[in-house]
């Protein structure tokens, strides 16, 4: 979902401390009636008749040639490790936005099928050693950077996909569409998001001991990077800060590799002029390279969800979030059920905290967070037909609550059985036919 930069700063003069704070209290949190909702879908892409069969780059390369000639209402783009993204222009509802993207999906997948190939909603990917396929600037100063804290950066980069629910920030006012209750919440219910939507279990052809492996990679990279706000009664404040106080990843440059400093702060950077002095341009790259789980972008950005599997399961994500966003009901109902969940944050900052990591490692095997998730269910079913929701919309979201959230269970629990049940038959069946007693 699009948002336009306000400001009047020229793009390439240097930025003082207090216009960067006013910069990014005055265009992260655009407040008034919610209106527009948006999602980004990404995608691992695999071998149609063998998922475990490795695509080639000239083959992915060959296939985004001709996904460029398609012409979509979303926006297509190609992640470093060759994933696809399919990113929906603002809607003005939930159904303008799930037709919108349904109808742009099937004109990709047939592109695909043509070449072999299909999408994939998985996590993260299970098998495949992560590679990179695009060479930019961007993505070699990223993975120089968070190479500085182990794999976990190139996994993320190379081998994740998820699925990333846009919101408005809601009113200026309090209630149940304030912005300052609408940031919270969705710290908080992000949570049950992970443990829910959880599917990504494997890495490297093995159960990683977590449901949501894309979740704990995140982790790993570490707060500065990944990590967001101390929440308070100001958000705009609290990223205003977090974003001066973070590291800046790069320093873009006209020719050549872009400098990659180690632990500089952008406040660090505007104090020091150094290597040269930092402008609005800049302020707005490095907001980009922040990957909080909630990133606010004039609306807000949820970026928990693992990407689901089916042709369709991005659906179910979506209309929850709308559902528990938008509708004033069940937002107050979604407010009430996760307040006792931050005691289990102890005040620290998303995702690194004990909360999202028993969600990403348990799931909903987690009795509090099954508990809410049920209630939180319950509530979007309730209001999806005050949204305008169809029943194809709506008994997607019922058939998964039967069978995920009643059953404590979430995707990454069906990709183990299934892992078990291969294992066992080729324990059973060693060499394609009974073992001798």
């Amino acid at each position: 979902m699009s948002d336009s930069a306000g400001g009047c700063i020229e793009p390439r003069t240097a930025v003082t401390e207090a216009e960067v704070e006013a910069l990014a209290r005055g265009i992260c949190f655009k407040t008034g009636p919610p209106r527009r909702l948006g999602v980004e879908v990404e995608w691992l892409v695999h071998e149609l008749r063998d998922p475990r069969l490795p695509v080639s780059p000239e083959r992915l390369e060959a296939a985004y040639a001709a996904l460029r000639t398609v012409t979509l209402r979303s926006a297509l783009t190609v992640e470093p490790g060759g994933q696809l993204e399919l990113s929906s222009p603002p809607a003005a509802s939930l159904m303008e936005c799930v037709r919108t993207v349904s109808a742009d999906l099937d004109a990709v997948r047939a592109v695909l099928r043509e070449d072999g190939l299909v999408l994939a909603g998985l996590g993260h990917d299970p098998w495949h050693t992560p590679r990179r396929f695009l060479r930019q600037p961007r993505y070699d100063a990223m993975e120089a950077c968070l190479d500085r804290t182990g794999p976990a950066g190139r996994a993320m980069m190379r081998a994740s996909a998820s699925v990333q629910v846009c919101v408005d920030a809601g009113y200026e006012e309090p209630g149940p569409l304030g912005h300052v209750r609408r940031w919270w919440l969705a710290h908080h219910l992000g949570a049950v998001l992970v443990a829910v939507f959880a599917n990504s279990p494997v890495a490297g052809g093995r159960p990683t001991g977590w449901l949501s492996t894309r979740q704990l990679r995140w982790t790993q990279i570490g707060p500065g990077r990944a990590g967001g706000p101390v929440l308070d009664a100001d958000p705009r404040g609290a990223w205003a800060r977090h974003v001066l106080d973070s590291p800046v990843m790069c320093v873009r440059q006209d020719a050549g590799p872009w400098q990659v400093p180690d632990g500089l702060t952008f406040r660090e950077w505007i104090r020091s002029g150094a290597p040269r002095p930092p402008t609005r341009d800049d302020f707005d790259y490095h907001a980009t390279t922040l990957f909080p789980p909630v990133r606010p972008r004039g609306h807000l950005e949820l970026r928990m969800i693992d990407a689901q599997p089916g042709d369709d399961g991005w659906i179910v994500p979506l209309a929850v979030v709308a559902a528990l966003f938008d509708d004033p009901q069940a937002a107050e109902t979604a407010y009430r059920a996760v307040k006792p969940l931050a005691e289990r944050a102890h005040g620290r900052p998303a995702p690194h905290n004990s909360l999202y990591e028993d969600a990403a490692r348990v799931g909903l095997a987690d009795p509090e967070l099954r508990e809410v998730a049920a209630v939180c269910f319950a509530a979007a079913l309730d209001a999806l037909p005050r949204l305008g929701a169809d029943d194809g919309v709506t008994g997607a979201v019922a058939a998964y609550r039967d069978r995920h959230v009643a059953r404590g269970r979430c995707p990454a629990d069906d990709t183990l059985d299934r892992l078990r049940a291969t294992a066992a038959a080729r324990t059973t069946h060693p060499h394609g036919k009974d073992t001798p007693s």
